[in-house]
């Protein structure tokens, strides 16, 4: 498996070997070894799924410690431009964030570990998106980053995309404190 690091220490893109022939394809979507060459050794306990739109973006969501979740994310179908923000107090990356555009064609994966927070918008209408998590759901710690603060810079390519109500009323960076 191929794999491509990010500015932000701790991402990983990872683009799976894909075997195509006359019946269609097989590939693996995840192996503990992937993780190895990184001296890190996830443990996956939960597995997410959402379907989407052309134009819904969802985040910039994370969880607080003691129920932070590092995160495997892909898309089964469609394409997403997927999000990752720093919020590690001590990183020299603190507050800067990372995009890749995962595409279900290129089957490529995106590691995003505990301290950031994550979002993507759907480029296509139903879009499949596949998270593993490294700790489950837990409602009371779940937080985030209001998406479109100017102080991140993050270009979404989309002018008004469809955002949920509770989305919108995240806090901007500057206010937050981050736990990580």
């Amino acid at each position: 498996m191929e794999h491509k690091t990010y500015h932000i220490e701790g991402l990983i893109e990872f683009i799976p070997r894909v075997f195509r022939d006359e019946r269609g394809w097989f590939m693996e979507t995840y192996n503990t070894s992937m993780f190895k060459p990184f001296g890190i050794d996830p443990v996956f306990v939960q597995d997410n799924e959402s379907v989407s739109k052309k134009g819904v973006l969802r985040g910039l969501h994370f969880q607080k410690p003691p129920y932070a979740q590092g995160k495997l994310v892909r898309v089964a179908s469609g394409r997403a431009l997927d999000v990752a923000l720093d919020l590690r107090k001590n990183s020299p990356t603190y507050g800067q964030h990372a995009t890749c555009i995962l595409d279900a064609e290129q089957h490529n994966m995106l590691y995003i570990p505990e301290g950031f927070a994550h979002g993507f918008i759907a480029l296509e209408d139903n879009s499949s998106f596949l998270y593993k998590c490294t700790n489950l759901y837990h409602q009371p710690s779940e937080s985030g980053i209001l998406w479109n603060d100017p102080a991140l810079g993050i270009d979404w390519g989309i002018v008004e995309p469809l955002v949920s109500p509770k989305d919108e009323v995240l806090p901007l960076l500057q206010d937050f404190d981050s736990p990580f």
